[in-house]
């Protein structure tokens, strides 16, 4: 048996050799082709809660629990992500240790990293265990520590922090982590001055901004009201079907408004094909002053299912399951892209509207 368990440790620690020289492969290839940061490695809120990590670091973790979020309007019936929380108390008696070796090894090869939902370094949604999502309640975690942690490492590391500050925050927030330096991330959909568009000019300047994330649909999925009618059969609306398409034709209408006051799209209303109306919805983006520009894989290509339906388990919806595909649902690899109309035509448009 202790053959057998050291011949299996022996088999990880090859595997994580592999891991980490193919990270630091890719980083180089990156940096000699001319990108600034290279490779921004993504940061996940946790392990799933029957993980090895979760073994591993169970001294560090709440029993009992999962983490999560509270109800919104994009996710009615709250979330549950299914994976354990730190223990805030027996984090800090560790010395903050485990935490350090995770973004340590995270940073070792990358330009940049991005920080999923890091509202969890200042509070938590705890649900206990055989509770749905909406009986949970706010931990809070002492957010001096973890931030002042994650910006020494990414100061060691010589890299960028993003931080997803999307979703109920404190407004206190945003400004503390751009006081630090970490950029906040602005999606186009989400950005209202009241009830209208906020216009480009005014995006945070320190910020990643992004039409889209990977918890929406792609564009082309966003516009047609995918999401409306997916929610709708995976049992996660408490209004009707019609009540959601309603709003979200009105936010289209007001968006769409933008774009023509704009001179993005024909003034007088004439109904443009969905790549065109990407490609306009891009070069608004590109007026903003945020110091990052986020184009993602998807909208290139006219996929239009999500990668991420969150408030789901894999079991409901095949998350981070879905292979890339065109606007007919034809697969796209990517050694194609260099001779996909689609994708060259919208990297066009984003690089004449970021140097115009």
């Amino acid at each position: 048996m202790r053959q057998a368990l050291a011949d299996r440790i022996g088999f990880h620690r090859w595997l994580q050799w592999i891991c980490d020289e193919q990270l630091e492969s890719a980083q180089v290839a990156a940096k000699r082709s001319g990108m600034r940061l290279g490779v921004v490695h993504d940061l996940a809120v946790g392990a799933d809660l029957s993980s090895a990590d979760a073994w591993t670091l169970r001294s560090s973790f709440a029993p009992g629990v999962s983490v999560g979020a509270p109800p919104d309007m994009y996710n009615q019936l709250g979330q549950n992500w299914n994976q354990p929380p730190w223990h805030p108390v027996r984090l800090a008696e560790a010395g903050y240790a485990p935490l350090r070796a995770m973004l340590s090894t995270v940073l070792r090869h990358a330009g940049g990293i991005r920080v999923d939902h890091i509202l969890g370094l200042f509070r938590l949604w705890w649900v206990p265990a055989g509770n749905s999502a909406r009986d949970g309640a706010y931990v809070r975690y002492d957010h001096e520590a973890l931030i002042g942690i994650l910006a020494l490492e990414a100061h060691r590391a010589g890299a960028v922090v993003i931080g997803e500050d999307l979703g109920v925050f404190e407004p206190w927030v945003r400004d503390y982590l751009a006081a630090r330096g970490i950029l906040g991330t602005s999606i186009l959909w989400f950005e209202y001055d009241g009830d209208s568009p906020l216009p480009p000019e005014r995006y945070r300047t320190q910020a990643l901004a992004s039409v889209n994330t990977h918890d929406l649909p792609p564009t082309a999925g966003y516009l047609a009201g995918n999401h409306v009618e997916l929610r709708s059969q995976l049992g996660l609306l408490e209004r009707s079907v019609a009540e959601e398409r309603a709003e979200h034709e009105a936010s289209l209408d007001k968006m769409m408004g933008l774009l023509r006051e704009r001179g993005l799209l024909p003034a007088d209303g004439k109904v443009l094909g969905e790549e065109q109306v990407i490609e306009a919805l891009h070069r608004l983006l590109a007026l903003a002053p945020s110091v990052l520009l986020g184009v993602a894989l998807v909208d290139a290509v006219g996929e239009r299912r999500v990668q991420n339906q969150p408030g789901t388990t894999s079991e409901v919806y095949p998350n981070w399951q879905v292979p890339l595909a065109d606007d007919h649902g034809r697969a796209v690899l990517i050694d194609d892209l260099d001779a996909n109309p689609r994708f060259n035509s919208l990297l066009a448009a984003v690089d004449e509207a970021v140097r115009g």
